[in-house]
């Protein structure tokens, strides 16, 4: 089975996947995109979760390589030392990552502990390299009744917080338990649109920074505090 079989309600003829080429980006630069998706809730039929997944298999049919992350096991933050097994993985995941997508459902008005547990075992920086900085981010969040919008702007205020490039669009999808079927597949609407528009961006946006993220982000603050830093121990070892 193809990709684009595997996406029932996507137009073929008008499906575009983003390129180098359509981009004006050099092709030798041209790899796989890198896409970590996080979801936000354990529930057996997480909403969240399945969002994700139609997500990746977008960001897949679009040319990207994508990997999720199961929250299953992931102690709270300081609960565990560093080095457990789901924190390791997670932030080797992060680290690989040129781009993510977070999705929370909405409880209680607010994205779920278990969202902010994983982004808060994300560290700015790890082994001298920041894992998050630069790289591009796309924000969703599912509903349990009218849609809202006050999860993804938490979202955008942690994206931000770690230094990420958060994508202009974003999805919401109200009263998500009526937005999939019994195959766990999402149904053709205009909130399945978004979220191929919402990838589509993500995969754009990707491309055309992952190479040049350094640049973008290198700031003279930081560059003063390490020329301050160096001069110190030039002048300890001269005494």
């Amino acid at each position: 089975m193809s990709q684009l079989e595997d996406l029932p309600n996507i137009d073929a003829e008008l499906f575009e996947p983003p390129s180098c080429e359509r981009l004006g980006i050099p092709q030798g630069a041209e790899h796989a995109p890198k896409i970590l998706l996080l979801y936000g809730s354990l529930r057996e039929r997480s909403f969240s979760r399945l969002a994700v997944e139609e997500a990746a298999r977008l960001l897949n049919a679009m040319g990207a390589e994508t990997r999720i992350f199961d929250p299953r096991g992931l102690p709270l933050p300081d609960g565990e030392d560093a080095s457990h097994p789901k924190v390791d993985e997670l932030r080797q995941l992060a680290q690989w990552a040129e781009g993510m997508v977070w999705c929370s459902p909405e409880r209680h008005g607010a994205m779920t502990g278990i969202m902010k547990t994983q982004i808060d075992w994300i560290p700015l920086a790890l082994g001298g390299v920041r894992p998050t900085q630069g790289k591009t981010l796309a924000v969703m969040q599912v509903c349990g009744g009218s849609q809202s919008f006050n999860t993804v702007n938490q979202l955008r205020i942690l994206g931000r917080w770690m230094r990420m490039l958060t994508i202009p669009n974003q999805s919401s999808v109200p009263k998500a338990f009526m937005e999939f079927d019994d195959n766990d597949r999402m149904k053709a609407s205009p909130f399945y649109d978004r979220i191929v528009d919402v990838m589509e961006e993500l995969v754009k946006f990707t491309l055309l920074v992952r190479d040049r993220s350094e640049l973008l982000t290198d700031r003279y603050s930081e560059r003063k505090e390490s020329a301050e830093e160096l001069s110190k121990r030039v002048n300890q070892r001269a005494i």
